[in-house]
């Protein structure tokens, strides 16, 4: 059975992103709760349960995943579960890392567990082959002098230090911006792109009378989703609103959980919010699926698009009208399944099958097609088994799934658990040219006109494929060991990235803040 090297595990300064192992966002995912108690305060009512029926009894935590436990001897009356069996005590601190930043110290605690498996029963599956000669190396590529020539500094904007952000169009950044309080302990903000201004658009959370506290947050032109934590009695809540410019509508009520359920991973994808729900690996509900949900901006009609029987690999990625993520293949060893959803109709578009217990951190999408990520070493898998980033070169032939290979999946055995055919799209993907960014990953990468533009040991770059060269973009002073990092994932004419800024010029002030920088292709 192959085995997996030990991956590499990297940590962000506090007060700003982090990322370490494979772990990447600190959501506990979630189950609904029987909404038997009054909607809270400030809430839209009729809110529509979204648990989906029970499918079979199949176990989704991984049975070698062991349970490892930081912040011993805590005080705290409550812990947050987190992705892979990790537990750690919530402080003011770690609200203000973020998401990223508690998914980081649990990663510390202990190493990885990877799944593995084969069964004879999966010798008939597809899955990505990619001979290391298709593989088109980032280290093979021209540097050039001038980062000017590829991406064009457009606009920024200076935020408290810590804070946090996603863009997922042209139009707007989303951000979890820090108080200087204890309550609230972090605001949401919406950066106008076109403008380079930023407007605090949800000041307390909906159960702040509650004791909830917002936790993350993403978002579009179209609408925001947000979870809201508790941690004093263990138990979240999803929210959606519209947004039109920097107003907000009315907020409302999609899910709720406990600690049986991890904290749920968020993305936005066209007019829809799409949050994923993991059960606790030692909660009452381990042995339920692992389930991808969406609602309208505005609206209480959540529902499950996909069910995954296992635990799904990484969180969602916002993708413009799309969502990536990353469910467990039907089979009964350990597959992940790389799928493009559209966010408007629930479908599944594009969609391969990595080889056996191979995990990706991030998955995207972009003009060449699914993007997917590795912070670990595999010893096999040819051309896609080092640690980096990769993506097809140009867009595989036949890649996609079918309207009516789509309308099939939704019609199987039951709408919220879609059996998607991925034999030509993996067949398609296996026979692309592929390129490797060959360093750690920190992020999806995103499409800026014809530039690819990715985050990796301590650079954003933005690379020509077809021109087979790159640019560094210039990093900012006082930045730090940790400097850039990418908040775009989209497919568009903007990339967004943003850095904490702390330094002091001899003589002069000092300068702490998180500085939002606006790219656009160079004309």
């Amino acid at each position: 059975m192959p085995q997996r090297r030990t991956p590499h595990t990297r940590s962000h300064a506090a007060g700003g992103t982090a990322r370490t192992g494979r772990v990447s966002s600190p959501a506990r995912a979630s189950h609904t709760k029987k909404n038997s108690a009054a909607a809270p305060k400030g809430v839209a009512h009729s809110v529509r349960s979204s648990a989906a029926p029970t499918v079979g009894n199949v176990r989704t935590g991984r049975a070698d995943a062991p349970t490892r436990r930081v912040a011993e001897g805590s005080r705290a009356p409550k812990k947050l579960p987190l992705p892979g069996g990790y537990e750690m005590t919530l402080t003011r601190r770690h609200f203000l890392y973020g998401a990223a930043g508690v998914a980081a110290i649990a990663a510390l605690g202990g190493g990885a567990a990877w799944a593995a498996g084969q069964t004879k029963d999966d010798d008939a599956l597809h899955t990505l082959k990619v001979p290391e000669a298709a593989v088109t190396q980032s280290t093979s590529l021209e540097e050039m002098e001038d980062a000017a020539e590829a991406l064009t500094l457009t606009g920024s904007v200076e935020l408290p230090f810590g804070s946090l952000l996603w863009c997922s169009d042209d139009a707007v950044a989303v951000c979890l911006l820090p108080t200087e309080i204890a309550k609230p302990l972090a605001q949401v903000g919406v950066i106008d792109l076109a403008a380079g201004t930023c407007t605090t658009v949800i000041e307390h959370a909906v159960g702040e009378d509650e004791g909830f506290e917002i936790y993350d947050v993403r978002g579009n032109s179209a609408g925001l989703i947000w979870t809201e934590a508790d941690i004093l009695d263990g138990v979240w809540r999803v929210f959606c609103a519209t947004l039109s410019g920097t107003t907000v509508g009315t907020p409302q009520l999609l899910d709720e959980g406990d600690v049986n359920w991890e904290m749920p991973t968020l993305a936005a994808a066209g007019g829809y919010g799409f949050w994923q729900c993991l059960p606790q690996l030692d909660g009452n509900a381990r042995v339920e699926n692992s389930l991808l949900k969406r609602a309208a901006f505005g609206t209480t009609d959540a529902e499950v698009v996909y069910a995954s029987q296992g635990r799904m690999a990484c969180p969602p990625t916002s993708c413009g009208d799309s969502v990536v993520f990353t469910p467990r293949a039907r089979t009964n060893g350990t597959y992940y399944q790389v799928s493009r959803m559209n966010g408007a109709t629930g479908r599944v578009t594009d969609a391969f099958v990595l080889p056996s217990s191979m995990k990706p951190m991030e998955c995207g999408w972009g003009t060449t097609g699914l993007t997917f990520a590795f912070d670990g070493i595999y010893n096999y898998g040819d051309g896609i088994a080092n640690l980096g980033t990769y993506l097809p070169m140009e867009l595989p032939e036949g890649g996609t799934v079918s309207a009516e290979a789509a309308d099939a999946a939704a019609a199987g055995d039951a709408p919220y658990l879609p059996v998607v055919d991925t034999a030509a799209g993996t067949e398609a993907y296996s026979a692309a040219p592929w390129f490797r960014f060959a360093s750690t990953p920190l992020s999806a990468p995103c499409w800026c006109g014809s530039w690819v533009v990715a985050r990796g040991s301590g650079w954003v770059l933005a690379v020509d494929l077809a021109g087979r060269r790159y640019a560094r973009l210039p990093l900012e002073e006082g930045s730090g060991d940790y400097n850039d990092f990418l908040a775009s994932t989209h497919v568009g004419n903007r990339a967004v990235t943003y850095c904490n800024v702390d330094r002091t010029p001899i003589g002069g002030e000092q300068k702490k803040c998180c500085l939002v920088r606006i790219w656009e292709p160079a004309s």
